[in-house]
């Protein structure tokens, strides 16, 4: 089975349900496939080979959702990109996928357009809303962008089939790394179809739910609820984001929302909401919780307030998608657990040699099933270090597993408690944050002589971003200025919340700083 047959056979089986709700406009199934395959048909056009990249630097709306499958109708891989990344890491992720297509939105101009400056490959640049006389625009990026082609209703347009197997890359999902360059995480279809099939299977989803999705499509917890939806034919009631939770709160109501996906950040703002009991949310019977564990105070609340949704805490990683959930009826008896392994999946625990541990130990989680990536594109090394020969069976070599890179615990039963990550990636607002990323931002910084980041505990945003700074002699700098800086280089969730300056950073015997201390 390919990924786009679940959409394609939800689409036969029910035309005119609705799969999609954004910007207050309803979708059927039925007229998403219809767009999908018209534009498909115009990738093909262009000249789309099967396995081609195509980025999709989309808000959450309907022409995200419509790429994300005609691009796999064409043959094609999609690279969803988070619309807050700056131009620079868009440059990066275009030359390092060799991308052919971006699908963008006109509004995201001044990012994308100085991204295809520094870019070469790709060769046309579609613009949802872009306003030029004849759809065609010229400037630094070489007269590449046009308008997105518009929509027929009813027109007939074929989309040649190109023979793809469930071996076939289906999307590239990039994620921070510890060195600081984004790595493009590969999945093929057999991936995504295994992760979206256990994943909708244990959570129980059916096609009368309606999930409401304010989770960025580019992060992969968001763009599974999409796939997840497609496979039972559910309806996704898309928001761009949560910042402002009593707009999303009245669509909710108004939708009468049943499945609730989010993180840490969004349920704390929900608690902290003072009119939350004004909203009837007796429709909803499902909260789902990954990214970032949930404290056991404030699954206490959630479980107050919802009284009748079932909450499921979950953990994962882009390299797999997901990983664990723990059974709701176990929140009572171990309510910091995120639980054991998903259907079809094998998880266990090694020590620094690579041995397994029984239960009861500490150790490094490894995965072993049909979601665990193909690799880390153009990056061997890389791949190499996470994806590591697996046990013998039957007397035949074991297919590669993935090692997370987690530190984790079991009890005497199985269940998993996250202890720590090996690297020093930060989580914070769901989001994965390079400290090395945000320390080349500071080292921009006029006046910045050393610097060193690291990730403390913050009760909404999971983990906040705390910088050390040395300053260079005679230079004075203030918490406020730096963080602006920042800000104009990094993504909002990227930036410092703490900027602590110091006369000297701890190093090693080898001259390199060390954060050990400064936490």
């Amino acid at each position: 089975m390919l990924l786009h047959d679940f959409f394609q056979r939800s689409a036969t089986h029910s035309p005119d349900h609705i799969a999609l709700v954004s910007d207050g406009q309803r979708h059927s199934f039925g007229e998403l496939l219809q767009r999908s395959k018209q534009l498909a048909a115009a990738l093909q056009g262009l000249g789309l080979q099967r396995g081609d990249r195509v980025a999709l630097f989309l808000d959450n709306r309907v022409e995200m959702a419509v790429a994300v499958w005609a691009v796999l109708q064409a043959g094609g891989a999609f690279m969803p990109i988070n619309p807050l990344t700056k131009a620079d890491k868009l440059a990066y992720m275009l030359n390092d996928a060799r991308a052919r297509v971006l699908i963008t939105q006109d509004n995201l101009r001044g990012v994308w357009h100085a991204a295809l400056a520094q870019n070469t490959l790709v060769d046309v640049a579609w613009v949802c809303g872009l306003q030029v006389a004849d759809g065609q625009g010229v400037g630094s990026s070489n007269g590449r962008e046009r308008a997105l082609p518009a929509f027929m209703p009813n027109s007939d347009t074929g989309v040649t089939d190109v023979g793809l197997i469930d071996q076939d890359l289906a999307a590239i999902i990039y994620t921070s790394g510890s060195t600081g360059d984004p790595k493009g995480v590969m999945l093929s279809h057999l991936n995504m179809v295994s992760a979206c099939t256990s994943v909708s299977t244990y959570l129980g989803l059916r096609a009368d739910d309606t999930v409401l999705c304010a989770l960025p499509l580019a992060f992969d917890y968001g763009l599974y609820q999409l796939l997840m939806c497609a496979r039972v034919g559910a309806t996704l009631v898309l928001e761009r984001s949560f910042t402002f939770p009593v707009k999303v709160l009245e669509v909710m109501v108004r939708e009468r929302v049943t499945v609730f996906p989010g993180v840490p950040t969004m349920f704390a703002m929900l608690m902290n909401l003072q009119t939350l009991p004004s909203f009837d949310l007796g429709s909803l019977r499902m909260i789902t919780n990954t990214a970032a564990a949930l404290s056991e105070a404030h699954i206490q609340r959630l479980r107050a307030l919802f009284p009748q949704a079932t909450l499921f805490s979950m953990y994962g990683l882009t390299e797999c998608k997901r990983v664990t959930y723990l059974p709701p009826e176990q929140l009572d008896v171990r309510p910091t657990s995120v639980g054991r392994g998903m259907p079809n999946e094998e998880v266990w625990l090694v020590d620094e040699a690579g041995q397994r541990l029984p239960n009861g130990s500490t150790g490094e989680l490894v995965v072993r099933g049909s979601n665990v990536m193909l690799g880390y594109w153009d990056k061997p090394e890389a791949t190499a270090q996470r994806l590591q020969p697996g046990p013998a069976i039957g007397g035949q070599a074991g297919a590669p597993v993935l090692h997370t890179g987690d530190l984790f615990r079991t009890d005497s039963e199985g269940y998993l408690y996250f202890v720590a990550r090996k690297d020093d990636i930060i989580k914070s607002r769901g989001e994965k944050v390079s400290p090395k990323e945000v320390e080349n931002a500071l080292y921009a910084i006029e006046g910045v002589f050393e610097a060193a980041v690291i990730g403390v505990p913050d009760e909404l945003l999971g983990q906040a971003v705390k910088a050390f700074v040395v300053c260079q002699p005679g230079v004075t700098l203030t918490e406020r200025e730096v963080i602006r800086q920042c800000l104009a280089r990094l993504e909002s969730f990227m930036a410092p919340k703490h900027v602590e300056f110091v006369e000297a950073l701890p190093k090693t015997d080898t001259g390199k700083i060390k954060k050990t201390g400064l936490a």
